[in-house]
């Protein structure tokens, strides 16, 4: 109903399948947050309990912007668009795994975790990757600090503590240069 009214991309119809099931209904507060991040660009407040669907209140509009850029384009031009910020590494590294259902199938838009526990060399993050989940990467998921210096993801996971390198850091500055 929502790409239907134009409030969502038309590219959400191609995400059915992909961990976002297009069939289920939205609470309303979802849909208020939906409807409001996409009127403007203004900000919000979702306050709303734990387990009450509070990510897609800011990940859905999140990924409309993100396929609005990509069919008009512009994604491939360099710099972060969203920075998804926990207060604990555990809630970064659980909110990566939804990531990669969702992106699976949406290879043009890169996602990465900075944290603490990320590797600075890419084959040891590779490695530590196969040792973890037993397989190969997305290759749209960034798995080492220096591949994301080099090329910063679109959308980029970390914690307040890393926040505060990545901003005083040299070595972490292209992160955000443009």
């Amino acid at each position: 109903e929502l790409v239907d009214n134009g409030v969502l991309s038309r590219g959400f119809l191609d995400l059915d399948g992909s961990g976002l099931p297009l069939d289920r209904p939205l609470y309303a507060h979802q849909a208020q947050a939906i409807e409001r991040a996409a009127g403007g660009g203004r900000n919000l407040i979702v306050a709303t309990g734990t387990g009450s669907g509070e990510t897609e209140s800011f990940l859905l509009p999140l990924l409309d912007s993100l396929l609005r850029e990509r069919d008009a384009g512009t994604l491939g031009e360099p710099g972060v668009r969203a920075m998804l910020l926990y207060p604990m590494n555990a809630l970064a590294n659980d909110q990566v795994k939804r990531l990669r259902e969702i992106f699976r199938i949406l290879p043009e838009i890169t996602f990465g975790r900075y944290t603490g526990e990320t590797e600075h060399d890419q084959s040891k993050a590779l490695e530590q990757y196969r040792q973890q989940f037993h397989g190969e990467p997305l290759p749209n998921e960034l798995l080492s600090r220096d591949v994301m210096q080099a090329r910063p993801p679109h959308i980029l996971l970390t914690n307040f503590a890393m926040l505060e390198y990545l901003l005083l850091r040299p070595a972490d500055s292209s992160l955000f240069d443009n």
